[in-house]
């Protein structure tokens, strides 16, 4: 009784059981020897675990969700797989003996998992996701973030594939058939920052500044777009070391693009996980590039894997850093300028979401990540204005060597900047972090300290005047002439051709009815260096003058655009509308867009194909099949997408029955 009495004291007292299990209990290290079997998404381990007792403990448990089968080796622990709420399942411990003290326990498992998230078999690659699906998913451990743990991994894999993880790889024993990589990691950290990632890749090696080795992996066939994906990558690391003022806290830093990623990037210890949307060649980083990512999952090795928030609460110190840090970052690249104007759009979206009724606090644990990165980012601006440089600095610094390897909260971080600046900042604290309206007076005293953004926001060209005309040839930056071009579009002339590349696009994006006397320089758009200019000028081209489409059609049939193939989706459509363009190869473009609707393409490639056939009635039963294979998706912006758009095609005739039929065929 007395047993039964200490365990349900447990899970009553600790509420998700390893939430709060940091306090009695430390795990030290998780050694991990993984295999896995491809054909049916299976992961086989045997794992080696250390911890140590802080305080009287009756029990120990280890988050071990979606792992079927267990086996304790050479261990003198009783345990039981505990299933809460239908949810979350932990391994539930309990020694022969009273736990001492101060003692490192160890022990072992086998143990087999077939993991429904957190880990992911997509075509030929293997990658995770910890952040927001917890590691445990795939790999027995704790999902609490205030117990740091060393991770050391090894993983067998079948050869010609990379395999990378978490630190250094230390070892490579290649088999016949397979070969055994062996990864350590000196430091400790967060569960849910554990990663691998497994796929064909080649590698290319750069050294910071420091001597850190930085690798960045990319498909074979994309050898061309190494250098516009990872452009700026070493200027922006030895940066963001030296103006943190704390080293570069991990033995290397790798890089990987991943198919069909949940998010745009993910910054696991020494080891970023990015989606391959941002692989981009020389023209696309003109229009969307890796570089803001790139620096805010940097960022992270830092503020977020060297030092984690102690609960969501101070999710800010996250994400808010990141953000702030990788806007400083590209300010070095970029300048002035770019650093304010990203400010500035930073501040439009925290406005439009509080005229949304949407604002909260900083320190509110359900915040938005609007508020969380983007006034995060702002409330840390207005600081360093407010102490100085050196004190700002001083104070980063102080927190970091403080708090290292460990848990933060906000109060630590805002005592060191009290302390390095001498000043009360409760008025600070009050208004950026704990206050709910947005400080937009005090915003848009900062943004107007810099004379670009105060030549912008002066600009008014709502009343078409000969002033708003003469900017277009002036020499106002060309964030004021993008301004002037979104409320003047209607009056523009040959003249304001004559401008930068981003000006040319958004004369594409905002002139869509063409007159005659700007057809030329319209024209010309299809030359530039810009996937978003091309795909807006061919469709408003084919659109204003029918009787050139053949001609634009012909001028454009090469061109590809981004990874979803913006531009050659838009040409396939087009030609298909077009009845006296190659009309004898209609049903061949009809089933080259219906194949990009198909599995084997990139999540966002496909959502571009599906969108189309939907405009065109184009769907039959293949890409139906395979929309309906796309709701079960494991990247649920996709699965939504899908789900909608099945909803939304049922309401047609047309297509109803043949999705009942197909839905039927799937059961």
């Amino acid at each position: 009784m007395k047993q039964l009495f200490l365990l349900v004291f447990f899970l009553f007292f600790f509420g998700n059981v390893t939430a709060q299990q940091t306090n009695y209990v430390d795990f030290k290290s998780i050694t991990a020897d993984i295999g896995f079997v491809q054909d049916d998404k299976r992961i086989v381990f045997k794992a080696d675990y250390v911890f140590q007792v802080l305080k009287d403990v009756d029990s120990v448990f280890i988050d071990a969700n979606d792992t079927y089968h267990y086996e304790f080796k050479e261990s003198n622990f009783r345990y039981r797989a505990t299933n809460l709420d239908g949810e979350k399942i932990v391994l539930h411990l309990k020694s022969d003996e009273k736990f001492v003290i101060g003692k490192d326990y160890e022990f072992s498992i086998v143990f087999v998992s077939y993991p429904r998230k957190a880990l992911y078999f997509v075509d030929d690659q293997i990658w995770t996701q910890g952040q927001g699906k917890y590691t445990s998913n795939w790999l027995p451990s704790i999902d609490d973030v205030n117990d740091k743990i060393e991770f050391d991994l090894s993983i067998t894999y079948e050869n010609g594939y990379e395999v990378l993880a978490n630190g250094k790889l230390v070892n490579k024993e290649i088999g016949e058939e397979f070969t055994k990589w062996t990864y350590d990691m000196q430091k400790p950290m967060s569960s849910y920052l554990v990663a691998l990632a497994i796929g064909k890749y080649n590698k290319k090696n750069v050294t910071s500044k420091s001597g850190i080795p930085l690798e960045y992996y990319y498909y074979p066939e994309d050898s061309s777009k190494v250098e516009p994906t990872y452009r700026y990558s070493k200027q922006m690391f030895d940066y963001l070391e030296e103006e943190i003022g704390f080293p570069y806290p991990w033995q290397n830093y790798k890089q990987v693009p991943v198919k069909d990623f949940l998010y745009s990037g993910m910054e696991n210890t020494s080891l970023t996980i990015f989606s391959d949307s941002f692989v981009v060649d020389s023209i696309g980083f003109n229009d969307k590039n890796y570089i803001t990512v790139n620096a805010h999952e940097l960022a992270h090795q830092w503020f977020g894997d060297l030092i984690t928030a102690t609960s969501s609460e101070h999710h800010w110190l996250q994400e808010g850093f990141a953000t702030y840090y990788a806007l400083l970052a590209e300010r070095d690249v970029f300048g002035d300028d770019h650093y304010y104007w990203q400010l500035f759009e930073n501040a439009q979206e925290l406005i439009a979401q509080e005229e949304a009724g949407q604002s909260t606090s900083l320190l509110n644990p359900k915040s938005s990540s609007t508020t969380f990165y983007k006034k995060g980012a702002w409330a840390l601006h207005v600081l360093r204005e407010k102490v100085g440089d050196s004190a700002f600095k001083s104070a980063v610094s102080a927190y970091l060597n403080a708090h290292q390897f460990g848990n933060v909260t906000t109060n630590d971080f805002m005592s060191e900047v009290e302390k390095t600046s001498q000043q009360d900042l409760s008025v600070f604290i009050g208004e950026w972090l704990a206050e709910v309206k947005l400080p937009e007076d005090a915003m848009v005293k900062s943004l107007k300290n810099s004379a670009f953004m105060r030549e912008y926001l002066d600009i008014n060209c709502e009343e078409y005047s000969q002033k708003c005309k003469d900017y277009l040839v002036s020499n106002i930056s060309d964030k004021a002439k993008i301004k002037v071009v979104s409320q003047v579009s209607e009056y523009l002339e040959a003249e304001a051709f004559n401008n930068s590349l981003e000006v040319r696009q958004a004369i594409a994006q905002y002139v869509i009815t063409i007159p005659k006397v700007l057809k030329a320089g319209y024209e010309s758009l299809l030359n530039d260096k810009s996937y978003v200019t091309i795909e807006a000028a061919l469709y408003n081209l084919w659109v204003n003058f029918p009787e050139e489409r053949v001609k634009y059609l012909q001028k454009t049939k090469d061109i590809k655009g981004f990874n979803d193939n913006n531009v050659r989706l838009l040409w396939l459509v087009l030609h298909l509308n077009t009845f006296e363009y190659q009309p004898d190869k209609k049903q061949m473009v009809l089933n080259e867009l219906i194949g990009y609707s198909l599995s084997e393409h990139h999540f966002e490639l496909r959502m571009k194909a599906f969108n189309y056939l939907k405009l065109i009635g184009g769907f039959e039963s293949e890409s139906i099949k395979s929309l309906l294979k796309a709701t079960t998706h494991h990247n649920w912006r996709f699965s939504k997408f899908s789900k909608n758009l099945i909803i939304e095609l049922e309401k047609e005739s047309s297509y109803k029955q043949l999705i009942e039929t197909l839905k039927n065929e799937q059961k």
